[in-house]
């Protein structure tokens, strides 16, 4: 399934500070083809774990959506859990990295990184 500006609602969404950070990373890979992989995985202190990684490959039941130069791709065993959430880039000297706002997590660990 394929998502794009155009159609229908992304299945994740990336703020304006994620997508522009994610921008400046690719463009140094050098690699047109890479987008941006966020997934989930059994595992983490609580049941499950954010995984983000570029890839070039693109399944063909991967749901994706393109913001601006960024496209972001998302398999389809991890959409359930990852549906409505947002990807957000913080730059600060608290807090600085990547962190995903889930509404699907009923609890998340103090990593930020782990949920359920």
């Amino acid at each position: 399934m394929t998502t794009t500006e155009q159609d229908v609602q992304p299945l994740i969404s990336l703020s304006d500070a994620a997508a522009a950070k994610v921008a400046t990373l690719l463009a140094e890979e050098g690699d047109e083809l890479l987008g941006l992989r966020v997934a989930v995985r059994a595992g983490g202190c609580s049941g499950f774990s954010y995984e983000m990684f570029f890839d070039a490959e693109t399944g063909p039941n991967d749901h994706v959506a393109v913001f601006g130069p960024v496209t972001v791709k998302v398999d389809p065993a991890s959409a359930p859990h990852l549906a409505g959430a947002t990807l957000n880039y913080n730059d600060g000297l608290q807090d600085a990295g990547f962190s995903i706002d889930n509404p699907n997590a009923q609890r998340s660990c103090g990593c930020g990184q782990s949920f359920s």
